[in-house]
């Protein structure tokens, strides 16, 4: 045997390097859910994508669940039903709403606010430190996303441009379900908040889409509707589903500003498949990305 040393990774420098890996395969996961949506909304209407996504998820977590019930921190059921309201029920229904209008690119750029959104959330109301750096970062990247809005809009490369403000308030309830994570349940079981945020919200959402909506009929009398719900179930399963497990177990791992740095990368992804979609990404779209990813480094530093 030879007694060369191997070279050992200190086992913070092992956790950080896990931590890249699992934000990087978010960010695939993740920069692939507005394709997903635009590919469901052909067939749906954007409330039934919406209540499919969440009814599909709340299905997949329901054994855990009925399982695990008594392992459930029930005291703090206010925190639950935020985290599943603002990290997966709200924006589910605005980004659906969005991509009437605008295009999966410009959604998936638009999500990059969530960082920067999370850093104000988190000095403003939970007491994070502040600075002057992540403040210019924060001015930075607003700015970008109301140019973006602004030019695109102008330059008629979207439809209403306005619905954009959609995904804006959709990253700003992503930005509250992860400093609630990171501050209130970081020490209850990923899979078990899932479980109990999407049971409290998915339930119900799927009662409604099959007796309150027309889900039924278009399944029955549309023939892109198959192909349009397999779409949006590997949208709830494996980008809802399993990357909200993953995402939670990572803030708690982290940070919920370390967590929220996926969307750097979940534009690039978002931008690559709306341009294979034949959609027009424009210099805007460029120059608004750059201005918000480079507020979201600087507020880092």
């Amino acid at each position: 045997m030879s007694t060369t040393s191997v070279h050992t990774i200190p086992k913070e420098e092992q956790v950080n390097y896990k931590a890249w890996l699992i934000l990087a395969g978010l960010s695939i996961i993740w920069g692939s859910s507005f394709i997903l949506i635009k590919r469901g909304l052909l067939v749906f209407p954007p409330e039934q994508v919406g209540a499919m996504r969440l009814g599909i998820s709340a299905i997949a977590f329901f054994p855990f669940l009925v399982s695990q019930v008594n392992r459930i921190d029930w005291r703090k059921l206010k925190y639950l039903l935020v985290v599943g309201v603002t990290g997966s029920g709200l924006p589910a229904f605005l980004f659906a709403t969005a991509q009437t209008e605008i295009s999966s690119s410009l959604a998936g750029i638009l999500n990059s606010l969530t960082p920067l959104f999370t850093l104000l959330i988190g000095v403003l109301v939970f007491g994070s430190p502040f600075s002057w750096g992540k403040l210019m970062g924060i001015v930075l990247g607003l700015a970008g996303a109301t140019s973006l809005i602004l030019l695109s809009g102008s330059s008629g490369v979207e439809g209403n441009i306005w619905y954009g403000l959609l995904v804006v308030i959709a990253t700003i309830s992503y930005a509250t379900s992860g400093n609630v994570v990171g501050k209130y349940l970081n020490k209850m079981d990923s899979l078990l908040i899932g479980a109990a945020s999407f049971g409290i919200i998915g339930i119900p959402l799927m009662i409604y889409l099959l007796l309150g909506t027309n889900f039924l009929q278009i399944m029955q009398t549309d023939p892109g509707a198959w192909e349009a719900l397999g779409y949006v179930s590997i949208l709830a399963l494996i980008g809802t589903f399993a990357a909200s497990v993953v995402f939670f177990k990572l803030i708690q791992n982290t940070n919920p500003v370390f967590g929220s740095t996926v969307a750097y990368l979940i534009p690039i992804v978002a931008l690559g498949w709306g341009i294979t979609d034949g959609e027009l990404v424009s210099f805007y779209h460029l120059i608004g990305m750059a201005l918000i990813l480079s507020g979201v480094y600087l507020s880092r530093r």
